[in-house]
């Protein structure tokens, strides 16, 4: 059993970090660089980007025939991680959601046209799409069986009538995957479709007020009266979306873990700068007991989430769906997220409340990991589902 990681990997790694300390973070810690929203505005994040792919780190996630570097997910385990050191760092390297799981999904079962169609130019950076999936009651959210959306056949066309919510990214997206209903089949009903946000037959009622800050685009209100769409921007077959959402939503939850282990990182990261520097009753506040405390406690859960992700990850590699190891991960890096948001302020008191450090950015931010992808109940239920089925197994080392 062997927690190193291979020197091509570790390369990567460095190279992100590196990347992140000199280019990202500068920019990040200018506020005439944020938008409305409190993310990066677009003109600094093109210029990083551009950066980026200059620095053969673009799409780290896809094959290299693809157009990414063919990374496996133990690497992007370790380079994510990096990534999100900074709160702008993911979608600098084309490695935010929800276009990174779109990407992979479309790469793994879109047909060569589809591919060229609604694939390279996420891929290039040329566009950034969306994943229409939840309902508001009494619709799906993490029971997609109770999607409402339906597709009907008319004329040779599925017409489109339904009402999605939470749309991350939709406000800026213009390649859309979409999840609705063609029959009342309990495994095949549902069926996944692709449309342009140019097309006619929806709308964007209104971008959805949050807690914040927001990924770009926001998370969406759509509505759907009569969005028309062909035969060819079916994805995979009729009666497979759940197939199709169940490939995409596994590794798409390991990476949001993977991405907020480096923000948990970060929270850390600011909070022991502060207390070896600031004093207190005659001593630096690192050197108090109760702050050690503090500090040791979350140092720990953090390596117990990046050891959680990575051992997902890599059975990922390994060909397997992982969905009990992926569930672990998604509730202890949420957790871990909030505890390390949490700590870090009451650590850097009133300056870790103000704007003055990221803290409160992440604190507000982290409070979505225990629902987005699965609340954090759901995945309990599904390791209850599994130990109950696997008994003593559930602890196998294979």
């Amino acid at each position: 059993m062997d927690f190193v990681l291979p020197p091509e990997l570790e390369e990567y790694r460095r190279r992100v970090r590196d990347f992140v300390d000199a280019e990202i973070l500068p920019v990040e810690a200018d506020r005439a660089n944020w938008d409305e929203h409190e993310n990066i505005a677009e003109e600094p994040l093109a210029t990083l980007r551009t950066k980026a792919k200059a620095a053969g780190l673009w799409t780290l996630q896809l094959p290299k025939e693809a157009g990414g570097q063919g990374l496996p997910f133990i690497g992007l385990a370790a380079c994510y991680e990096e990534m999100n050191r900074s709160i702008f760092g993911p979608v600098c390297f084309n490695a935010a959601a929800p276009d990174d799981g779109n990407m992979r999904l479309l790469n793994q079962v879109g047909t060569e046209a589809q591919k060229r169609r609604w694939l390279d130019p996420i891929v290039s950076g040329q566009v950034r799409s969306a994943f229409a999936m939840t309902e508001p009651h009494p619709g799906g959210g993490s029971d997609p069986t109770m999607m409402r959306t339906r597709a009907e056949r008319r004329d040779g066309r599925w017409v489109i009538h339904g009402h999605k919510w939470f749309i991350t990214g939709a406000g800026v997206a213009q390649h859309f995957i979409l999840l609705a209903r063609t029959s009342d089949d309990p495994r095949k009903g549902l069926t996944a479709f692709l449309f342009d946000r140019d097309q006619p037959g929806w709308r964007i009622e209104r971008r959805i007020p949050i807690m914040g800050p927001e990924e770009h685009g926001g998370h969406c209100e759509l509505i759907f009266d009569g969005l028309e769409i062909a035969d060819e921007n079916v994805l995979m077959n009729v009666g497979d979306g759940l197939k199709a959402t169940q490939i995409r939503l596994g590794p798409a939850r390991l990476t949001h873990c993977m991405r907020w282990t480096g923000l948990a990182k970060r929270c850390l990261e600011i909070a022991g700068a502060y207390v070896k520097e600031r004093r207190s009753f005659g001593m630096p506040l690192a050197d108090h007991e109760g702050v050690q405390w503090m500090l040791g406690e979350t140092a720990m859960q953090i390596e117990i989430a990046r050891l959680l992700t990575m051992r997902a990850a890599a059975e990922l590699d390994r060909g397997h769906f992982a969905r009990k190891e992926v569930s672990m991960a998604k509730v202890q890096v949420a957790d871990t997220l909030s505890r390390a948001a949490d700590t870090a302020i009451q650590l850097c008191g009133a300056r870790g409340y103000s704007r003055d450090t990221v803290l409160e950015w992440i604190y507000r931010y982290a409070r979505q990991s225990r629902l987005v992808d699965g609340a954090s109940e759901v995945h309990k239920m599904v390791l209850s589902r599994s130990y109950l089925t696997e008994g003593d197994g559930f602890w196998g080392w294979s």
